[in-house]
C-alpha cells in the first residue's frame, strides 16, 4: 500500500443490523423485572445468537473470523448464495442442561450470520477451517474491493 493511501473499508455500511439487535436484546433478555432468571425459550432463524465475528484485510485476501468455541466442524456449514456468505451452525448443548445454573452466558442452539461479499466472488475464491473454536474463512482476492457506491438523491 502507497504511503499516505486511506485504506477504504468496503464493509462499511454493511453490519448485520438484525445480528446487532440480537445482540442487543440476548444482552436485555432472559431476566424478569424481579431479576430472576426466566426459562429460555427455543430460538430460530429471527433470534438466533449471534457468534462475534471480525472482518479484516490480509494481503489481498479477506479473512472473516468467527468464535464458535464448542462447535462441532460438523455442526457448521459455510455457503455463498448471490453474494452473500451465511456462516450457519448449532451448539449442542451437552449432558450439563440438567444443571442447576447459578450463571449461564454461554448461548446454545443454532446461530446464523450473513455476510456480504464484494462482487465477482465465486465459491472456489473461500476457503474455511474451524480450528481452536474460531472459524476462519478465507476470501481470496476481495480485500481490495471498494467501499459501497453512494447513490445521488436527486430534489
Amino acid at each position: 500500500m502507497a504511503a499516505g493511501r486511506k485504506l477504504r473499508n468496503p464493509f462499511r455500511g454493511v453490519s448485520d443490523i438484525i445480528s446487532e439487535m440480537n445482540r442487543m436484546s440476548d444482552l436485555m433478555g432472559g431476566i424478569d423485572s424481579g431479576g430472576s432468571n426466566i426459562e429460555q425459550r427455543p430460538r430460530g432463524f429471527a433470534d438466533a445468537w449471534s457468534p462475534t465475528t471480525d472482518i479484516f484485510a490480509q494481503g489481498s485476501d479477506l479473512v472473516i473470523r468467527t468464535e464458535l468455541a464448542g462447535v462441532a466442524a460438523d455442526d457448521v456449514e459455510v455457503t455463498l448464495s448471490h453474494g452473500t456468505l451465511t456462516i450457519f451452525g448449532d451448539r449442542r448443548v451437552g449432558a450439563e442442561q440438567d444443571n442447576d445454573f447459578y450463571v449461564r452466558e454461554r448461548y446454545s442452539g443454532q446461530f446464523r450470520r450473513d455476510i456480504t461479499l464484494p462482487p465477482g466472488v465465486e465459491d472456489d475464491d473461500i476457503d474455511a477451517q474451524l480450528r481452536e473454536g474460531v472459524l476462519q474463512v478465507t476470501v481470496r482476492n476481495a480485500s481490495d474491493a471498494g467501499g459501497p457506491a453512494k447513490i445521488e438523491v436527486r430534489k
